[in-house]
């Protein structure tokens, strides 16, 4: 495909939402065509799912069920919206994509690892991000910020501290299985410190993307 897929990973108030959004601009003022989605949503229907899994009345959802959810938006999300943004020649950025499932149902949940990536296989149609920029904070910063900010919990948040521990290990061990897709960014600083250091990693790659690519059109 002629676009590129670049996505951002880590643990909840990690900010990679805000860095997202920074890069998007970004690029779209390099000229660059610039799809900026989520995961779970980023369609309609994909929304509704989105609504279902983070919705804190649904405590009884088993982890089983949590993981088909999260792939059946994937698998719409790719297909009807990163999918044709690709074959238009687009740079898409997307807050989370496969890699969460594999860190917060595969590490987090205990869930077989081997049945989470064939299931990612399926649901992303093969599609592997090109780029993963991959936020990484101290789980008991993530929880401080959270804290700080104005917006409840949602029903993954609201999980033990142990839990997220577990995710955070599983993303830097996800990290050290795939070293030239992910590159990992410390992300304990402010967030113009942070952005500086998600550029720099940013431009790394399409200085060596733009040499053997044409660039994305609008």
């Amino acid at each position: 495909m002629a676009g590129l897929l670049i996505t951002l990973e880590g643990i909840d108030s990690c900010g990679k939402t805000t860095q997202a959004r920074k890069l998007a601009s970004y690029l779209r003022k390099r000229g660059y065509g610039v799809l900026l989605t989520r995961e779970p949503g980023g369609d309609r229907i994909a929304e509704k799912v989105r609504r279902i899994l983070l919705s804190k009345t649904n405590s009884e959802m088993t982890d089983l069920t949590e993981l088909l959810l999260y792939q059946a938006s994937r698998s719409q999300l790719t297909e009807r919206t990163i999918r044709p943004a690709l074959r238009a020649g687009r740079v898409v950025i997307c807050d989370r994509y496969s890699d969460s499932s594999l860190a917060y149902q595969g590490y987090g949940r205990g869930l077989s690892k081997i049945v989470i990536k064939q299931l990612n296989r399926i649901a992303s149609l093969g599609i592997v991000p090109d780029l993963t920029i991959l936020i990484d904070v101290p789980v008991r910063t993530s929880l401080e910020r959270k804290r700080k900010e104005k917006t409840g919990r949602d029903r993954l948040e609201k999980e033990r501290f142990e839990f997220h521990r577990r995710i955070g290990e599983g993303f830097l061990a996800i990290a050290r299985q795939n070293r030239r897709r992910i590159k990992v960014v410390d992300g304990r600083e402010d967030i113009e410190r942070t952005w500086r250091k998600v550029r720099k990693v940013v431009d790394a790659f399409l200085g060596k993307s733009d040499s053997t690519r044409k660039r994305p059109r609008r």
